[in-house]
């Protein structure tokens, strides 16, 4: 199941930016592909979702679980086996026994509700303005052009020469290095997401 966009039409209108009724399928493209961008650079899903994460278990009684804040965790496998004798705290499992029965390391597959209920306001902004500047771009070119619009920092005429900015970005859908340094930090990042439900 694919995760809601951080932004809609709703807060792209609040934010001054009208969206014609030709226009909505692209503006909801926009938003999926712009929240798509921040959860990736942010490491986590940012809105509150279900999913299924395996983690390699450690030797020690704590196991972290990626993606806070953790609301509730729904079933534990250690090695494909069931647990139950774990309790949840601060957004980790706690096993008397630890993680990793054995020498070596476990395969430990956790399902859980994690999350934020609300979605940052800083965040809906950030997805709202990455799909402003895509579609002031889509709007620039009716032949598509503007979809590839790059980041051109000199033009000169004789001899005809652009200079790129520095970044590199092939659209204004990628995030600049610094942003998703700062997603990561503030979200914490984690595992990768195996399975939504």
């Amino acid at each position: 199941m694919a995760l809601a966009a951080l932004a809609t039409t709703a807060d792209l209108a609040a934010r001054g930016l009208t969206v014609s009724v030709e226009e909505t399928t692209v503006a909801e493209t926009y938003l999926d592909v712009a929240s798509t961008a921040v959860r990736e650079a942010a490491g986590v899903p940012i809105s509150q979702t279900a999913s299924t994460v395996t983690l390699e278990g450690p030797a020690s009684e704590w196991l972290t679980l990626p993606g806070p804040p953790i609301i509730s965790v729904a079933s534990v496998a250690v090695d494909g086996e069931a647990v139950t004798d774990w309790r949840l705290s601060s957004h980790r499992l706690w096993r008397a026994c630890g993680w990793s029965p054995g020498c070596g390391p476990a395969e430990v597959e956790v399902t859980q509700t994690h999350g934020l209920a609300d979605v940052p306001a800083d965040i809906v902004d950030l997805v709202c303005r990455i799909t402003g500047t895509a579609l002031a771009d889509y709007r620039a070119d009716s032949e598509g052009a503007g979809v590839a619009a790059g980041d051109v920092r000199a033009e000169r005429i004789g001899d005809y020469s652009v200079t790129y900015g520095g970044e590199g970005l092939i659209t204004s859908m990628e995030l600049p290095a610094y942003l998703r340094e700062r997603l990561a930090a503030r979200f914490g990042g984690g595992a990768a997401l195996l399975r939504l439900r």
